[in-house]
């Protein structure tokens, strides 16, 4: 729940980088909420149009996220490398997503699992 939580503090840090965990785990939260609100909107009955497959809570909670979604996904394509437009690539940004880390700092800044990082360097003999 922290991971959920951080990416909604960060709500519109397009910058940085975001690792796999952060997302997946950002990702996997946003699914069972959303489910959660599905079905409170089946038992309350707010849902609206002709099948009655869409909820009121569940749009409202989902237009809630949507910039921090854009937002850890930029993040997440910036740790592999890429630029945050490469979300916008269907299919390839999945691939990115499941991707492994850029080791070491790029120009995003650096790698948010420390590995490969020069201020680790400079930590080197001190307590």
């Amino acid at each position: 729940m922290n991971w959920y939580i951080k990416v909604l503090k960060q709500y519109s840090d397009f910058k940085g980088r975001a690792r796999r965990q952060e997302y997946w785990m950002f990702v996997l939260f946003n699914t069972i909420i959303s489910i959660g609100f599905m079905f409170l909107d089946k038992v309350l009955g707010t849902n609206y149009g002709d099948l009655g497959e869409d909820g009121y809570l569940e749009t409202l909670y989902s237009l809630a996220v949507l910039i921090p979604y854009l937002a850890v996904t930029a993040r997440r394509m910036h740790d592999v490398g890429k630029s945050g437009w490469y979300m916008l690539i269907p299919f390839y940004n999945f691939y990115l997503a499941c991707t492994n880390s850029v080791a070491g700092e790029n120009k995003w800044g650096e790698n948010p699992k420390g590995e490969g990082n020069s201020s680790e360097i400079n930590q080197i003999g001190q307590e």
